[in-house]
Protein backbone atom coordinates (compact mmCIF):
# COMPACT_ATOMS: atom_id res chain seq x y z
CA UNK A 1 0.00 0.00 0.00
CA UNK A 2 1.52 3.37 -0.71
CA UNK A 3 1.18 5.95 1.83
CA UNK A 4 0.29 9.71 0.49
CA UNK A 5 2.09 12.01 2.17
CA UNK A 6 0.75 15.34 3.73
CA UNK A 7 3.00 18.17 3.01
CA UNK A 8 3.61 19.07 6.67
CA UNK A 9 4.83 15.46 6.70
CA UNK A 10 6.71 16.34 3.30
CA UNK A 11 8.59 19.35 5.31
CA UNK A 12 9.16 16.78 8.21
CA UNK A 13 11.11 14.33 5.66
CA UNK A 14 12.99 17.22 4.51
CA UNK A 15 14.26 17.84 8.02
CA UNK A 16 15.16 13.95 8.18
CA UNK A 17 17.11 14.24 4.69
CA UNK A 18 19.13 17.41 5.51
CA UNK A 19 20.53 15.14 8.54
CA UNK A 20 20.98 12.48 5.68
CA UNK A 21 23.07 14.71 3.28
CA UNK A 22 24.74 15.98 6.67
CA UNK A 23 26.02 12.57 7.62
CA UNK A 24 27.13 11.33 3.94
CA UNK A 25 28.87 15.30 3.45
CA UNK A 26 30.67 13.94 6.56
CA UNK A 27 31.58 10.61 5.86
CA UNK A 28 33.09 11.93 1.91
CA UNK A 29 35.25 14.39 3.91
CA UNK A 30 36.52 12.26 6.41
CA UNK A 31 37.60 9.86 3.10
CA UNK A 32 41.07 9.65 1.99
CA UNK A 33 43.93 7.38 1.26
CA UNK A 34 44.53 5.13 4.56
CA UNK A 35 41.27 6.05 5.52
CA UNK A 36 39.24 3.36 7.36
CA UNK A 37 35.23 2.26 5.96
CA UNK A 38 34.90 2.46 9.63
CA UNK A 39 36.30 5.87 10.62
CA UNK A 40 33.54 6.96 7.66
CA UNK A 41 31.19 5.32 9.80
CA UNK A 42 32.11 7.16 12.86
CA UNK A 43 32.04 9.96 11.11
CA UNK A 44 28.39 9.80 10.00
CA UNK A 45 27.38 8.46 13.25
CA UNK A 46 28.56 11.66 15.11
CA UNK A 47 26.28 13.57 12.64
CA UNK A 48 23.13 11.42 13.04
CA UNK A 49 24.19 11.67 17.24
CA UNK A 50 24.46 15.22 17.26
CA UNK A 51 20.67 15.74 15.29
CA UNK A 52 19.29 13.61 17.77
CA UNK A 53 18.22 11.51 14.68
CA UNK A 54 18.69 7.48 14.39
CA UNK A 55 19.70 5.18 11.79
CA UNK A 56 17.22 2.92 9.99
CA UNK A 57 20.26 0.94 8.57
CA UNK A 58 21.89 0.07 12.02
CA UNK A 59 20.59 -3.28 13.24
CA UNK A 60 18.20 -3.85 10.06
CA UNK A 61 18.08 -7.41 9.15
CA UNK A 62 15.64 -8.34 5.86
CA UNK A 63 14.46 -11.81 5.31
CA UNK A 64 18.29 -12.53 3.40
CA UNK A 65 20.45 -11.08 5.77
CA UNK A 66 22.46 -13.95 7.95
CA UNK A 67 23.19 -11.09 10.84
CA UNK A 68 21.61 -7.65 11.62
CA UNK A 69 23.35 -4.76 9.61
CA UNK A 70 26.17 -3.70 12.25
CA UNK A 71 26.59 0.87 11.12
CA UNK A 72 24.68 3.47 10.35
CA UNK A 73 26.24 3.55 6.65
CA UNK A 74 26.96 1.24 3.69
CA UNK A 75 30.13 1.42 2.02
CA UNK A 76 30.89 -0.50 -1.18
CA UNK A 77 34.34 0.13 -2.91
CA UNK A 78 35.07 -0.52 -6.51
CA UNK A 79 33.41 -4.15 -7.48
CA UNK A 80 31.04 -3.78 -4.34
CA UNK A 81 28.08 -2.49 -5.73
CA UNK A 82 25.50 -1.90 -2.54
CA UNK A 83 25.54 -3.23 1.09
CA UNK A 84 28.96 -3.40 2.01
CA UNK A 85 29.83 -3.63 5.62
CA UNK A 86 32.32 -0.98 6.85
CA UNK A 87 34.93 -2.76 8.11
CA UNK A 88 38.85 -2.13 8.89
CA UNK A 89 39.69 -1.87 5.30
CA UNK A 90 41.90 1.41 4.20
CA UNK A 91 41.33 2.95 1.22
CA UNK A 92 43.78 3.15 -1.28
CA UNK A 93 44.54 5.65 -3.66
CA UNK A 94 41.90 5.35 -7.04
CA UNK A 95 39.68 3.44 -4.97
CA UNK A 96 35.92 3.87 -5.99
CA UNK A 97 33.54 4.28 -2.99
CA UNK A 98 29.89 4.85 -2.59
CA UNK A 99 28.08 5.67 0.58
CA UNK A 100 24.53 4.75 0.97
CA UNK A 101 23.17 6.48 4.37
CA UNK A 102 19.66 7.04 6.08
CA UNK A 103 18.31 9.47 9.48
CA UNK A 104 15.28 8.52 11.18
CA UNK A 105 13.67 11.76 12.55
CA UNK A 106 10.60 13.25 14.20
CA UNK A 107 9.05 9.83 12.67
CA UNK A 108 9.92 9.91 9.39
CA UNK A 109 12.87 9.07 6.81
CA UNK A 110 15.51 9.71 4.67
CA UNK A 111 17.81 7.73 2.24
CA UNK A 112 20.42 8.86 0.11
CA UNK A 113 23.81 7.75 -1.49
CA UNK A 114 26.79 9.04 -3.41
CA UNK A 115 29.79 7.42 -4.84
CA UNK A 116 32.72 9.21 -5.17
CA UNK A 117 36.70 8.48 -5.87
CA UNK A 118 39.72 8.63 -3.50
CA UNK A 119 42.97 10.09 -4.30
CA UNK A 120 43.70 9.80 -8.22
CA UNK A 121 40.78 8.98 -10.03
CA UNK A 122 40.78 6.56 -13.25
CA UNK A 123 38.90 8.41 -16.26
CA UNK A 124 36.64 5.35 -16.39
CA UNK A 125 35.56 5.38 -12.70
CA UNK A 126 34.44 9.33 -13.33
CA UNK A 127 32.70 8.79 -16.11
CA UNK A 128 30.33 5.75 -14.55
CA UNK A 129 29.63 7.90 -11.37
CA UNK A 130 28.98 11.11 -13.99
CA UNK A 131 26.42 8.59 -15.96
CA UNK A 132 24.76 7.21 -12.68
CA UNK A 133 24.40 10.74 -11.32
CA UNK A 134 22.93 11.66 -14.75
CA UNK A 135 20.76 9.04 -14.79
CA UNK A 136 19.39 10.10 -11.19
CA UNK A 137 18.95 13.49 -12.12
CA UNK A 138 16.65 12.09 -15.30
CA UNK A 139 14.51 9.98 -12.97
CA UNK A 140 13.79 12.50 -10.63
CA UNK A 141 12.71 14.96 -13.59
CA UNK A 142 10.43 12.07 -14.90
CA UNK A 143 8.98 12.09 -11.09
CA UNK A 144 5.95 14.72 -11.79
CA UNK A 145 2.38 14.48 -11.07
CA UNK A 146 0.44 12.29 -13.72
CA UNK A 147 3.46 10.21 -14.73
CA UNK A 148 4.15 6.70 -13.97
CA UNK A 149 6.53 4.80 -12.20
CA UNK A 150 7.79 3.33 -15.78
CA UNK A 151 8.19 6.54 -16.78
CA UNK A 152 10.86 6.75 -13.77
CA UNK A 153 12.14 3.36 -14.76
CA UNK A 154 12.53 4.21 -18.27
CA UNK A 155 14.45 7.92 -17.73
CA UNK A 156 16.76 5.97 -15.79
CA UNK A 157 17.47 2.85 -17.51
CA UNK A 158 17.44 4.60 -20.93
CA UNK A 159 21.02 6.31 -19.38
CA UNK A 160 22.64 3.49 -17.98
CA UNK A 161 22.37 1.05 -21.38
CA UNK A 162 23.22 3.86 -23.73
CA UNK A 163 26.40 4.38 -21.92
CA UNK A 164 27.10 -0.25 -21.81
CA UNK A 165 26.79 -0.32 -17.94
CA UNK A 166 25.22 -3.56 -16.38
CA UNK A 167 21.86 -2.58 -14.51
CA UNK A 168 20.48 -5.26 -11.38
CA UNK A 169 17.55 -6.80 -11.91
CA UNK A 170 16.32 -7.66 -8.37
CA UNK A 171 17.69 -4.00 -6.81
CA UNK A 172 15.77 -0.25 -7.58
CA UNK A 173 14.58 2.04 -5.97
CA UNK A 174 11.37 2.18 -3.36
CA UNK A 175 8.87 4.23 -1.39
CA UNK A 176 10.07 5.66 1.70
CA UNK A 177 8.40 7.60 4.66
CA UNK A 178 7.38 6.32 8.49
CA UNK A 179 9.81 3.35 7.28
CA UNK A 180 12.75 3.21 5.09
CA UNK A 181 11.11 0.46 2.57
CA UNK A 182 7.99 0.91 1.53
CA UNK A 183 5.72 0.38 -1.70
CA UNK A 184 5.68 1.05 -4.38
CA UNK A 185 8.99 -0.58 -6.00
CA UNK A 186 10.88 1.47 -8.79
CA UNK A 187 12.94 -0.60 -10.68
CA UNK A 188 16.37 0.93 -12.57
CA UNK A 189 14.64 0.04 -15.94
CA UNK A 190 11.37 -0.29 -17.48
CA UNK A 191 8.80 0.69 -19.89
CA UNK A 192 7.30 4.31 -19.80
CA UNK A 193 3.53 4.65 -19.00
CA UNK A 194 3.55 1.00 -17.02
CA UNK A 195 2.51 1.44 -13.74
CA UNK A 196 1.09 3.29 -10.79
CA UNK A 197 0.68 6.99 -12.00
CA UNK A 198 2.24 9.31 -9.64
CA UNK A 199 0.11 11.61 -7.31
CA UNK A 200 1.21 14.84 -5.14
CA UNK A 201 2.45 13.56 -2.01
CA UNK A 202 4.23 10.20 -3.02
CA UNK A 203 7.70 10.16 -2.05
CA UNK A 204 10.47 7.58 -3.09
CA UNK A 205 13.94 6.91 -3.38
CA UNK A 206 15.72 6.50 -6.84
CA UNK A 207 19.06 4.75 -6.94
CA UNK A 208 20.18 4.05 -9.87
CA UNK A 209 23.27 1.66 -9.67
CA UNK A 210 25.08 0.71 -12.82
CA UNK A 211 28.18 -1.95 -13.31
CA UNK A 212 30.43 -0.76 -15.46
CA UNK A 213 31.24 -4.20 -17.18
CA UNK A 214 28.24 -4.25 -18.87
CA UNK A 215 26.41 -7.09 -17.41
CA UNK A 216 23.58 -7.21 -15.15
CA UNK A 217 24.50 -10.63 -12.76
CA UNK A 218 25.97 -9.92 -9.06
CA UNK A 219 27.45 -12.49 -6.63
CA UNK A 220 26.87 -11.74 -2.74
CA UNK A 221 29.67 -11.95 -0.47
CA UNK A 222 30.21 -14.05 2.68
CA UNK A 223 29.46 -11.54 4.81
CA UNK A 224 25.37 -12.14 3.43
CA UNK A 225 25.35 -8.03 2.61
CA UNK A 226 27.20 -7.17 0.02
CA UNK A 227 26.58 -7.34 -3.31
CA UNK A 228 29.40 -7.86 -5.51
CA UNK A 229 29.57 -7.71 -9.66
CA UNK A 230 30.17 -10.90 -11.34
CA UNK A 231 32.97 -10.18 -13.46
CA UNK A 232 34.91 -8.11 -10.85
CA UNK A 233 33.84 -4.90 -12.57
CA UNK A 234 33.71 -1.48 -11.02
CA UNK A 235 30.02 0.14 -9.94
CA UNK A 236 28.23 3.10 -8.64
CA UNK A 237 25.13 3.94 -6.95
CA UNK A 238 23.62 7.26 -6.41
CA UNK A 239 20.33 7.97 -4.57
CA UNK A 240 18.01 10.56 -3.48
CA UNK A 241 14.53 10.97 -1.30
CA UNK A 242 12.23 12.44 -3.77
CA UNK A 243 8.65 13.47 -3.47
CA UNK A 244 6.00 14.10 -6.22
CA UNK A 245 4.42 17.14 -5.71
CA UNK A 246 2.17 19.45 -7.80
CA UNK A 247 5.01 21.72 -8.39
CA UNK A 248 7.27 19.69 -9.76
CA UNK A 249 9.52 17.11 -8.16
CA UNK A 250 11.27 18.10 -4.62
CA UNK A 251 14.44 16.52 -3.09
CA UNK A 252 14.51 16.29 0.26
CA UNK A 253 18.10 14.91 0.70
CA UNK A 254 19.64 17.47 -0.85
CA UNK A 255 22.39 19.19 1.21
Amino acid sequence: MVEIKTDTALDAMREAGRVVADALAAAREAAGVGVSLQELDEAARAVLREAGADSPFLNYRPHFALTPFPAVICTSVNNAIVHGIPTDYRLRDGDLVSVDCGAHLGGWTGDSAISFTVGTPRPADLRLIETTERALQAGIAAAVVGARIGDISHAIGTIGRAAGYGILADFGGHGIGRRMHEDPHIANEGRPGRGMVLRHGMVMALEPMFLAGGGDTYVTAPDGWTLLTADGTRAAHCEHTVAVTEDGPRVLTMG
